[in-house]
């Protein structure tokens, strides 16, 4: 849901593309740019890591419940809590190191703003598809199929 969100809330800046003349090189680096952000943001990043390992710790955390893990499941599933010290310092870094990345393009101006958000929402949306596939890929073969582990302490 957060993802979906998030995809929404970028595509207002896309949409203003439309009032701009926007020339052919600037159409050439919006095309670049969504290819990069597609394979990695969206292949590397979410496909290969980030989804699969939710989709596992979602897995652990519905087989082995705690109250405040389950009340703090998103910050569970993402390695933030319950995780070994690696996955934390991993999960901690990479989302200070997008929160820097969104600061910085909020200070662009139009029609920069929306040739980066066009890279973002796509990279977005594989994530969201990605979680999906590895959600129905839990429910045909189960957790050892997926290409990560769960993270969680010994």
């Amino acid at each position: 849901m957060l993802l979906t969100f998030a995809i929404f809330r970028l595509s207002g800046f896309v949409m203003e593309l439309e009032s701009f003349e926007i020339p052919l090189w600037q159409w050439l680096v919006t095309a670049g740019w969504l290819a990069y952000m597609v394979w990695a943001e969206g292949y590397k990043g979410f496909h290969r890591a980030f989804a699969p390992r939710v989709v596992v710790r979602a897995s652990y955390l519905a087989a082995n419940p705690r109250p405040l893990h389950v009340l703090l499941a998103p910050l569970f599933c993402m390695g933030y809590i319950y995780a070994t010290r690696k996955r934390q310092i991993v999960s901690i870094a990479l989302s200070c190191m997008v929160i820097c990345f969104i600061l910085a393009v909020r200070m662009l101006p139009q029609p920069w703003r929306g040739i980066i958000d066009v890279g973002v929402i796509a990279g977005l949306a594989v994530g969201v598809a990605s979680i999906v596939y590895y959600l129905l890929q839990l429910k045909q073969a189960g957790a050892a199929s997926l290409p990560v582990a769960a993270d969680v302490p010994a």
